[in-house]
């Protein structure tokens, strides 16, 4: 081992990481363990983490269930100081707690440290959010009579994240759950368990009573199917794939619980012939290749105008090579490793799958070695695609992308709409008209105009059409109308409210 991996790993030998599940306000050791290794370096054991059972669930669910009466009734001040004190600890740990992350998933550390401190802010925008609620005072069409309108929350959350951005895709879920007055039971992805423990302690910390907050670590098939059919649960929210939504989608039905799910994309970055070229690569690298292409908005559809085509490939294979893949945790990566053996091994099948649909692979496809034993890969660009190719159907969450020619500004946005998807869209282009066209008639939840596909504020709602989003947004101002029921009240004159 050399000394900078030697001193990569030093760094984590004092930090205490917690492995168990966090349940009804106690650590409680799983059924088994699972081990979980960095995809920088597979020799770095980073801990073994408990696997929860279908019975940890009940109790959890048990606790939430108990606990929410009195979260409810601490009242607004409590609530808002419990989330501004959750987010200002995010925000202090963020370069720790980020290197772990980053250590964990792959991703580079200064990406690792800013998705840490962007969920800081999830917890403080949200904690001023719990003294926003407010109701309504509406006079009633019959005389004597007055009506007044509230908020009070949904009730036991289940939540359930993925793996890429194991800490700010949960703070945007937890937050408001807790904000408006509701308990939590939350299944993070079985490859991040070390970002979930580290979260889930510094709101285990807070001024919660117990059963608030659960984490229930393990797999999908048993811990994530049985909370999300639980009929102690009154709302689930989840990130993930398109199969996995489907299944949560069924389980629960049965319970009529309230669902919210962001899913699957297939995002498209349309490159026109009056664009700023060097721009519009800058930004097509960034939006493909960011976070390994590990992103939901991720642009793996790069349709550009012919005229420019050949132009911008030129361009962007030469960006995509100068990237530097490496360890998460190194000096001067820009790429670091997919996230497991199982995820390199199904984007190594995309290349063949694009191959052998006619695509003509223009750099990358490869698996990386590196100094370290991880799961590197190479910014990878198919030229010669057509929207129908399977490369350009379904979601492949990988540092692929696809160049697809289009002869006019109308043919690139009927392409671009041209997908079960919706979530983000992007256009780089110095022409007003088109920039307000676009906005106006892309099928999408977000859309970008002269900047890249990934990247989108805290303080706004998020979410996509199509496959790619079901029931309200997250986020923003928004997130209140899944995480709270509405209630009418009647009074008759002389009753004091």
């Amino acid at each position: 081992m050399n000394a900078q991996n030697k001193n990569r790993k030093d760094r984590f030998a004092t930090m205490a990481i917690e492995t168990r599940n966090y349940i009804a306000g106690n650590w409680r050791d799983g059924a088994h363990r699972i081990e979980n290794r960095s995809p920088s370096d597979t020799r770095d054991v980073i801990g073994e983490f408990a696997q929860g059972r279908a019975v940890d669930v009940d109790d959890a669910v048990a606790a939430a269930r108990a606990a929410l009466p009195q979260w409810w009734a601490a009242g607004v001040q409590r609530r808002h100081d419990v989330l501004m004190t959750i987010g200002t600890e995010l925000m202090a740990r963020a370069a720790e707690i980020g290197a772990l992350l980053s250590r964990e998933e792959g991703k580079p550390l200064a990406e690792g440290k800013g998705e840490v401190y962007r969920a800081g802010q999830f917890f403080t925008w949200f904690a001023a959010e719990a003294l926003r609620q407010s109701g309504e005072r509406v006079d009633s069409v019959r005389p004597g009579i007055e009506i007044d309108t509230r908020r009070e929350p949904a009730g036991v959350v289940a939540i359930v994240t993925p793996w890429n951005f194991p800490v700010a895709t949960p703070a945007w879920k937890i937050a408001p759950a807790l904000a408006y007055g509701n308990t939590v039971v939350w299944k993070p992805a079985n490859l991040t368990p070390a970002s979930a423990v580290a979260l889930a302690g510094i709101i285990a910390r807070q001024d919660l009573p117990p059963g608030a907050f659960n984490l229930v670590m393990g797999s999908g098939r048993e811990v994530g199917d049985h909370l999300a059919g639980h009929p102690g649960v009154d709302a689930v929210t989840f990130t993930g794939s398109v199969e996995v939504g489907r299944s949560i989608a069924t389980r629960t039905l049965g319970n009529r619980a309230r669902l919210q799910m962001e899913m699957g994309s297939k995002n498209p970055m349309l490159i026109m012939d009056d664009c700023d070229l060097d721009l519009a690569v800058a930004h097509a690298a960034n939006a493909a290749f960011g976070g390994t292409g590990q992103k939901c908005t991720a642009a793996s559809r790069l349709i550009v105008h012919r005229s420019v085509l050949d132009q911008f490939a030129d361009r962007l294979v030469c960006a995509a090579g100068a990237l530097q893949v490496g360890h998460a945790l190194a000096e001067g990566t820009q790429i670091g490793p997919v996230v497991s053996e199982g995820q390199l091994a199904e984007n190594l099948r995309w290349i063949e799958r694009g191959k052998a649909g006619g695509a003509n692979l223009l750099t990358g496809g490869q698996r990386l070695e590196r100094p370290t034993p991880g799961y590197f890969m190479a910014p990878t660009i198919f030229a010669g695609t057509t929207n129908a190719m399977d490369v350009n159907r379904e979601e492949m969450f990988a540092p692929i992308t696809c160049l697809i020619a289009a002869d006019s500004y109308d043919e690139a946005l009927a392409i671009a709409n041209d997908s079960p998807f919706g979530l983000t869209a992007g256009i780089m282009t110095k022409s007003l008209a088109r920039a307000t066209h676009f906005r106006a008639n892309m099928r999408s939840g977000c859309v970008m105009v002269n900047l890249p596909t990934a990247g989108t504020d805290y303080h706004v709602p998020f979410g996509g059409r199509g496959l790619s989003s079901f029931g309200p947004r997250e986020q923003g101002h928004q997130a209140i109308e899944f995480f709270t029921t509405i209630k009418t009240s009647y009074v008759a004159g002389g009753v004091p409210q």
